[in-house]
């Protein structure tokens, strides 16, 4: 089976190590990672700037993984990503990343769900009712992660298609 393109939406300054283990998993493609240079750049050119870039990294992508750290939930831009791709049919689904250890913090609190901050016009029900969000194993998340990666993201892309 082809490689899914993924796009992976989290809070970089709190974050970017513990992604940076998850992209090293190598069981899928995701979108390359932004250097702090390249993220500073696009950040300066305001809010549209940030925009277009997320739109342009999104456009290809099959499913959005929502790597959720102690302030997530809390990001501007992730949810603008989250928002985003649920409106244009985009899979999704959460991994909490806190039990993940970043080699200058250590690991982190876990942070609150992201998608509980969205409602459904359709129902009335919060998103997170729809969206799965995997809390992987506190004593060995990177095994756990690497191991269900590609099954969560099938299951999200599957879940989506109904």
């Amino acid at each position: 089976m082809a490689k899914r393109q993924i796009f992976y939406s989290f809070h970089y300054d709190n974050d970017v190590f513990r992604v940076q283990q998850i992209r090293n998993i190598g069981a899928l493609e995701g979108n390359e990672p932004v250097s702090p240079n390249e993220w500073e750049t696009v950040k300066r050119g305001g809010d549209a700037s940030i925009k277009k870039w997320i739109e342009e990294n999104l456009k290809y992508k099959s499913c959005v993984v929502v790597l959720i750290g102690s302030e997530t939930a809390n990001r501007p831009w992730v949810r603008y990503e989250i928002e985003k791709a649920y409106n244009d049919g985009k899979a999704i689904l959460g991994i909490y990343i806190h039990n993940l250890k970043c080699p200058r913090k250590g690991t982190s609190s876990k942070g609150e769900n992201p998608f509980d901050r969205f409602t459904l016009k359709s129902t009335g029900l919060p998103l997170s009712k729809v969206v799965k969000c995997y809390d992987p194993n506190p004593y060995n998340a990177y095994s756990d992660i690497a191991n269900n990666l590609e099954h969560w993201i099938e299951e999200a892309i599957a879940s989506r298609n109904q």
